[in-house]
């Protein structure tokens, strides 16, 4: 199945678009914008929302056409809503895909206001956020019939002794937000622990270690139980932080059928990415549900299925079906480039907040 551009498109989208990180663990950002130029063709616009002034995407100029700099989500919705508010009144955005887990409370809480001033957004509600949260996760298994892995939460290094007891070595140490470090031993715990809770706050969550291959679903779910769009990847290179540097899509209908009871049980709205572990047993255990596409999503336009780009239309509500035909085999290899620029560019985004 071939992605080509919307041919019936003729008005020109401008599409906002957060995520614009692409170091050795990459945002979203950068395939999103790939995936949306290669289903809108040239009528698209994108407006990159950016957090830091080296966020590598700023400065693609041939993918973003636009960059504005917005407040961090721990500033709160009212300062969210002003910027955005400034920004729509210069480019007159009509769809806005964030991208980074941190972010979405504030976005999701915005939602109605946004689109008061003309932005549509396609986004899960905060109780489906909390649902899949790695805090709850367990529960959520629980409650709806999935393999996953032992875990508990915690506020203190001292509690590891006793999870470490419970569970048991190899563990894996998890940020409330990103990153995960497995442990073989109690002092590797305590340096992991004091690592996350430096960088993203309490709690820290330590999990039950499952040996198995590491495979990513990348999903659509339209909010009513139905999951429009799944594309399974097995990873084939795995960096230091655990994040697929090289992975191949592949036909599997039990990995399928586990997206679609995900978004059946969960009543899913938006792009999401599943995290399984396949045990020598073949039992598929969910790691972690990300409540955004993944980083490789890209990957979906290689395979036949533009997950972005029906993401928008579902968001302007237009008629999207459900795509069931995919191709194995896709492969994707990250790789690395230096984009050189003028340190102007960089001083005009740093002193006005924007490029």
């Amino acid at each position: 199945m071939s992605v080509s551009p919307n041919l019936n498109q003729t008005k020109t989208l401008t599409i906002a678009v957060t995520g614009l990180n692409a170091n050795d663990n990459p945002g979203p950002g950068l395939g999103v914008i790939r995936a949306l130029r290669a289903g809108f063709g040239e009528n698209l616009r994108i407006i990159g929302l950016a957090y830091e002034t080296l966020e590598p995407a700023i400065y693609l100029s041939d993918l973003v056409n636009k960059t504005y700099r917005i407040p961090y989500p721990t500033a709160g919705t009212e300062a969210l809503k002003e910027r955005l508010q400034q920004i729509q009144e210069i480019e007159h955005i009509d769809v806005l895909i964030p991208n980074f887990d941190a972010e979405l409370f504030n976005f999701i809480k915005l939602e109605r206001e946004l689109l008061d001033i003309g932005i549509h957004t396609f986004l899960p509600t905060h109780q489906q956020l909390a649902a899949r949260d790695k805090v709850n996760l367990q529960a959520f298994g629980n409650n709806h019939g999935f393999d996953v892995p032992a875990s508990e939460t915690i506020f203190s290094a001292s509690e590891l002794d006793q999870m470490a007891d419970k569970l048991g070595f190899p563990l894996v140490i998890k940020g409330k937000f990103y990153e995960a470090t497995v442990v073989q031993h109690i002092g590797e715990a305590y340096k992991a622990f004091y690592k996350l809770q430096a960088k993203w706050g309490l709690p820290i969550i330590v999990q039950q270690f499952i040996k198995g291959t590491e495979i990513n679903i990348a999903g659509l779910a339209d909010g009513n139980g139905n999951a429009l769009s799944v594309i399974p990847m097995r990873k084939m290179y795995i960096t230091e932080k655990g994040k697929a540097w090289a992975g191949i899509t592949i036909t599997d209908e039990k990995l399928i059928n586990l997206a679609r009871e995900f978004a059946k049980a969960s009543h899913w709205k938006g792009g999401f990415e599943l995290e399984i572990m396949r045990d020598d047993k073949d039992a598929l255990y969910i790691m972690e549900v990300n409540p955004r596409f993944p980083a490789w999503i890209y990957l979906s336009v290689a395979a036949g299925q533009n997950q972005p780009q029906l993401l928008v239309d579902l968001a302007l509500g237009k008629p999207v079906q459900a795509l069931t035909a995919y191709t194995a085999g896709k492969m994707f290899v990250r790789y690395a480039w230096d984009n050189i620029i003028d340190v102007a560019e960089f001083q005009k985004l740093s002193a006005f907040g924007e490029l």
